[in-house]
């Protein structure tokens, strides 16, 4: 899959192709609907599947104060992304520019003139340009003078009402993660290099990876039963993602402790899968205090996994 930064980067290569525009965070049942549509119209008409996608999103940009956590980051969207078959993803700097444009002008420069696409495929609440003021029929009369084809797609349901981003981060901020995992198509993960920490857990007697967290805003805090994979392999384990009170960091981290595995994971990438929370981060009032609780973690995390093996 070739990722195209910005509009700039657009080559001939690129063009002449069908695409959706969105934030896909989570890459969700949802979004994989509209993918596997405009896949099976690329591979119709022969041509390139293009996601067109922001960075920053939109909704970080205008809200200057605290704004939703994102569900993955950049690279991980790009990951999955990848894998439902997408050709080529624009990605495009969300700032001043780009927001104060016109929703003529964001169909004439960026759909007609920048790729050149023949067919455009989006979500049926979808706005789009200043003041959101572009909406699908409008969307559609542009398609018409700019010759490409406008489709939409049905709102994806499950359970109880639409599946979307903020209804996951619900779910995950509640504990919910088999819900959460519902809706997203697997469970809850996260992708990571694992970097050289403060060894506490390995003075606990409970060997920590640690990955850092790009993004201050996590969707969920606490302690959890988590399924780790590196280079093919699966491991259990248990992971704390937080802020680690009881030794008063403020920087989010997610540390991973893999029942019984020895080796060195520095450098490795960590694709780590959330199961089921444990309990909230709490804070100890001793470090002895602290590699209890720990110890219990494990111990529940190895009946979580007993029983999903039986």
């Amino acid at each position: 899959m070739q990722l195209i930064r910005g509009l700039h980067n657009i080559r001939q290569e690129h063009r002449a192709c069908v695409a959706t525009i969105g934030n896909f965070d989570g890459v969700h049942l949802g979004h994989r609907a509209i993918l596997k549509a405009l896949k099976m119209e690329a591979q119709r008409r022969q041509v390139k599947a293009c996601v067109i996608t922001f960075e920053p999103l939109p909704h970080e940009h205008f809200n200057s104060g605290e704004v939703p956590a994102r569900l993955i980051t950049l690279r991980e969207k790009l990951l999955l992304l990848e894998q439902c078959g997408i050709d080529q993803v624009l990605c495009l700097p969300f700032g001043d520019r780009l927001s104060n444009i016109s929703a003529e002008d964001f169909v004439q420069n960026i759909l007609a003139d920048g790729l050149g696409i023949h067919y455009l495929i989006v979500g049926d609440d979808f706005r789009f340009g200043y003041g959101r003021k572009g909406n699908f029929s409008h969307l559609c009369e542009m398609g018409k003078q700019c010759g490409f084809e406008v489709n939409d797609t049905e709102t994806v349901t499950q359970g109880c009402g639409r599946i979307s981003s903020t209804r996951i981060r619900d779910l995950l901020k509640s504990g919910n993660l088999k819900s959460a995992g519902q809706l997203l198509g697997g469970p809850f993960t996260m992708v990571g290099r694992v970097r050289p920490g403060q060894q506490l857990g390995r003075t606990l007697g409970f060997p920590t990876a640690n990955i850092r967290v790009k993004h201050r805003i996590l969707p969920m805090t606490g302690v959890f039963a988590v399924r780790v994979k590196m280079k093919g392999a699966a491991y259990d384990g248990v992971a704390n993602l937080g802020v680690r009170p009881t030794v008063t960091s403020s920087r989010p981290l997610l540390e991973v402790h893999l029942l019984d595995f020895r080796g060195d994971l520095y450098g490795m990438d960590l694709t780590v899968e959330f199961i089921e929370k444990l309990r909230s981060e709490q804070k100890f009032a001793s470090l002895d205090a602290l590699r209890t609780a720990i110890a219990g973690d494990v111990e529940q995390a190895r009946g979580i996994f007993g029983r999903k093996r039986n």
